[in-house]
């Protein structure tokens, strides 16, 4: 519900006038701050999850470091960047390798225990699944379209990060059509 309504504020701030965000009229489409702040929230919530369903204490505590690196490297950002004009790239940038990290010793853990077959009904197994495909990709995109412009462009870079988002999400799905209770550990 909450990407639903931030895409949905980010689809009004950039096409209706009557919602701007920031105060310079050459920037009243901008609406970036809406996805840094959305970024942020996302973090922090796949870290706790992550964090709570790992059983292994060393692993809690990976996790547990890589938020508080992701989020320091958000707040660190911000003396750098605008987030108002800008995505703190190299705060997601960050933040994801972190995150993938924690996906990483989740299937450790879980792998461990479980068959790759029994994890298919498994709804944190879709999710992360989910998560492994966008987040290799969303920050080195992030990086092209900030120092090579062009090239993100020329290769269609946004073309690729959009049909990413539609097999992140088509994963959350199938995980949530397809889970069975019992299996969600």
């Amino acid at each position: 519900m909450y990407t639903l309504l931030t895409e949905l504020l980010g689809y009004l701030v950039k096409y209706t006038d009557s919602f701007q965000l920031v105060s310079d009229d050459r920037y009243h489409w901008y609406n970036v701050i809406i996805y840094n702040i959305y970024s942020v929230v996302t973090y922090i919530y796949f870290f706790y999850i992550y964090w709570k369903i790992s059983n292994d204490k060393t692993y809690k505590k990976w996790v547990l470091y890589g938020a508080f690196i992701s989020m320091a490297s958000f707040l660190i950002s911000l003396f750098f960047q605008n987030p108002n004009y800008s995505h703190l790239y190299v705060a997601e940038l960050i933040s994801s390798i972190f995150l993938l990290m924690a996906v990483v010793l989740y299937f450790k853990e879980k792998f461990q225990w479980h068959n790759i077959h029994s994890m298919k009904y498994n709804l944190m197994f879709w999710t992360s699944v989910g998560l492994v495909l966008f987040y290799a990709y969303f920050p080195s995109t992030l990086l092209v379209l900030y120092w090579a412009q062009p090239w993100y462009n020329k290769l269609h870079l946004h073309d690729w990060l959009i049909g990413l988002i539609f097999v992140l999400y088509g994963t959350f799905l199938v995980g949530v059509l397809i889970h069975r209770r019992k299996e969600f550990q």
